[in-house]
């Protein structure tokens, strides 16, 4: 099996798409599966679009060239789109926007979560399908992380590589406020690891620049428990890891956080945080030993993801021969749209060119 992704992870502290195609990748390669990053060869099986915005640099190609890969090279490819983003995620306007128009093409449809399937961007009448995220539970673990023994200070942590204030900054702030009276500052600390929005700066919180594998992971195990604030999160990577490496957690009633979060700490909403920690407190003992049977881990995500490629490839002559968007004048014209917006790229370079 061929697998082209037009993502190409990069090294380092990135996102959580980053993290799944790394993963992916490496759970192909291991059974025998070679993963491309472009649509150059003739025999791919399987197109894996997970991001539709084909003007970003670390998008390789898009909708448009997609389209023509199987109009024009090899019309048997199979295209699965995975949706990981919304508009409602970080407070944008043109997200799902995209998001409907890229999966005109699709032949089938995979949402991290079903929070996120029931938003109206995706063409109902492919099939599609829910396939949760999984953490690399060889890096995240809890091997190094040592119980709360109720003496010392409850210590918080939570990570994110945006620095988008929808991340939760709202709660953080609050967090840090705590510390800075006497009866919370007895009783708790606060990490912060990675990026954080111009302007905001944490008083009482400590503040550690991104972290990525293991050194990420030994960082998160210093602590206790681990704390999301994520408003209308698709389902992300963050608190996955955190779980992983043995912290219960508490977590925003948002998103998909519930989905994921569910029976392994305490929730809250807007304006009752400090009950949900509080809860956390009595609860901890119960749900340390609650976590060790979280489902969610890299293993068991990519199995599903390979399952879905075979049992797609089994049913390719069906797909194909049922394939009608690639005749619709509606997405010829649409996909255009991307085609334009791609070249972007191009211009900017062209225009620095023009101005050196």
């Amino acid at each position: 099996m061929k697998i082209s992704i037009n993502y190409k992870p990069r090294k380092g502290s990135w996102g959580g798409g980053n993290q799944f195609v790394k993963t992916l990748e490496k759970a192909a390669n291991y059974e025998g599966y070679e993963i491309v990053y472009d649509l150059k060869q003739k025999d791919i099986d399987i197109i894996l679009l997970i991001d539709p915005r084909s003007y970003n640099q670390e998008i390789n190609f898009g909708s448009f060239d997609i389209f023509n890969y199987l109009l024009f090279v090899n019309k048997n490819a199979i295209v699965v789109h995975r949706i990981n983003e919304c508009d409602e995620r970080k407070n944008t306007k043109h997200m799902n926007f995209l998001l409907r128009i890229a999966n005109y093409f699709a032949d089938h449809t995979v949402f991290i979560s079903s929070w996120l399937k029931s938003l109206d961007i995706y063409n109902k009448s492919n099939s599609s399908s829910v396939i949760l995220n999984g953490g690399d539970d060889l890096i995240f673990n809890d091997y190094q992380n040592l119980e709360w023994n109720k003496e010392e200070k409850l210590r918080l942590v939570t990570h994110h590589w945006s620095g988008n204030i929808m991340k939760g900054f709202d709660i953080y702030q609050i967090i840090d406020d705590m510390l800075s009276t006497k009866k919370w500052s007895e009783k708790i600390e606060f990490t912060y690891i990675g990026n954080i929005p111009e302007n905001f700066n944490f008083k009482n919180a400590k503040h550690v620049l991104p972290k990525n594998g293991q050194a990420l992971s030994k960082e998160l195990s210093r602590h206790h428990v681990y704390v999301t604030a994520s408003r209308n999160e698709p389902a992300g990577m963050h608190h996955i890891e955190g779980i992983l490496c043995g912290l219960p957690i508490i977590y925003k009633n948002s998103g998909a956080l519930p989905e994921y979060c569910r029976e392994f700490g305490t929730s809250f909403d807007d304006n009752n945080f400090v009950k949900a920690l509080e809860e956390m407190i009595d609860q901890y003992s119960y749900l340390k030993l609650k976590i060790k049977k979280y489902p969610n881990k890299s293993s068991k995500m990519v199995r599903s993801y390979i399952d879905l490629f075979k049992s797609l490839l089994k049913n390719k002559n069906n797909i194909v021969s049922n394939r009608n968007t690639l005749r619709s004048p509606v997405f010829v014209f649409l996909n255009f749209i991307f085609y334009f917006l791609s070249i972007k790229k191009f211009l900017k370079k062209f225009q620095n060119i023009l101005t050196f």
